[in-house]
């Protein structure tokens, strides 16, 4: 009795541990922090020159851990843009988790 005790204990925490964990930000607040992020991020197509020529990501859709963990890097430094690393410098952690919510609410179709 007591082994089948240990074995379902062992099991739900194996199962809880699996389980993808969430962010958990706001995306109402997010969605009022976005003015910095659309005159990259909010125009279809867009490319930037500044440092270099690329195609910008669309943000809407994507997963809030990867918004996350990517905001988390250029304010480390682990990720070297210089506009991404200024605004997430100026970022608490509750504003990357909030606007990871909000980006990953929003999803409005593939780039043109």
């Amino acid at each position: 009795m007591k082994a089948t005790h240990i074995t379902t204990v062992v099991a739900a925490l194996a199962c809880a541990l699996s389980l993808p964990v969430q962010a958990g930000g706001d995306p109402i607040k997010g969605r009022d922090k976005t003015s910095m992020c659309a005159g990259c991020h909010g125009i279809p197509g867009w490319r930037t020159a500044y440092p270099a020529t690329y195609h910008v990501p669309k943000l809407g859709g994507q997963h809030e851990e990867y918004l996350v963990a990517a905001l988390k890097q250029y304010k480390s430094g682990e990720r070297n843009h210089p506009s991404m690393k200024a605004i997430a410098a100026s970022l608490t952690e509750e504003d990357m988790q909030n606007l990871a919510a909000y980006y990953a609410s929003s999803y409005s179709g593939p780039s043109k």
